[in-house]
């Protein structure tokens, strides 16, 4: 497994400032923030220019590029994503599933969209990774299920994330395992508690919550899982650095840790 963390948690701050404090912290990679409102790393209006200065800081700070993060299905921002994980080297796009949650006729507008931009995945020879996601069309296992049986391209992939499978009243763990054919991508992050949203940043930190992340590493680990495993912390754009840092750090070391627990590292 990589590990790695999303640009995000240094969403205050530019994109450096981010490569350099998640280098800092023994990460393997990074996933770079497109996600606007969030951060402005990879600002997609100005890709052209942002592709040269993502590659340098790779290289730089010794990073692998693991993945981007852009929320949006509009089929013309969906593109510009492509083209830019292709000019920087991005392998992998996750993206949200869109849609409300409980209503049959929009979760088939989703695996509808997603399909459709997994053909156009294919054409850039780059992977789409969709998550299932609290109060979205894909919001639990059962549902994420049935994308998988609709979309069944190799340039499409599970994004699993223990935070919003535990928030749908699941066990991330057992949830995992029903899935994990066709994860191609980790958003790791804790929770405490089962509320829509997934708390402060600092309980966002991987051990801080209440979800088994030593058993979900274990899962992924006797499977054979050997992709990205990103830090996904929302919500710390008015941090200052240091509590980004620290957070950083602070999960890093839990998810070593679960990784020497379960005789992966």
């Amino acid at each position: 497994m990589k590990l790695g963390a999303n640009s995000v948690l240094f969403g205050g701050f530019d994109m450096e400032t981010a490569f350099k404090h998640i280098a800092l912290a023994g990460y393997d990679g990074i996933e770079v923030s497109a996600i606007d409102g969030m951060s402005r790393h990879l600002t997609l209006d100005s890709w052209r220019a942002v592709a040269p200065e993502i590659k340098r800081l790779a290289q730089a700070y010794r990073l692998e590029l693991l993945a981007m993060e852009q929320p949006s299905q509009d089929p013309a921002v969906m593109e510009t994503a492509f083209q830019a994980a292709v000019e920087s080297g991005i392998p992998l796009i996750n993206c949200g599933p869109g849609g409300k949650s409980g209503a049959a006729d929009e979760r088939q507008r989703s695996i509808d969209s997603i399909g459709r931009l997994t053909q156009m995945a294919e054409r850039y020879g780059v992977t789409l990774c969709v998550k299932a996601h609290v109060g979205a069309a894909i919001d639990n296992t059962p549902t994420t299920l049935q994308l998988m049986a609709a979309v069944t391209s190799p340039a499409f992939g599970i994004d699993m994330d223990p935070s919003h499978i535990y928030r749908a009243g699941e066990n991330p763990v057992e949830a995992l395992a029903a899935v994990i054919g066709r994860v191609k991508h980790v958003h790791i992050r804790d929770c405490k508690g089962r509320q829509q949203g997934p708390g402060r940043p600092e309980l966002q930190a991987n051990g801080r919550g209440d979800i088994d992340l030593v058993g979900y590493i274990r899962v992924l680990h006797e499977h054979g899982y050997a992709g990205p495993v990103d830090l996904e912390i929302i919500g710390a754009r008015d941090y200052s650095l240091v509590q980004c840092a620290v957070i950083a750090a602070e999960s890093r070391g839990h998810m070593q840790a679960c990784l020497q627990a379960c005789g992966a590292r």
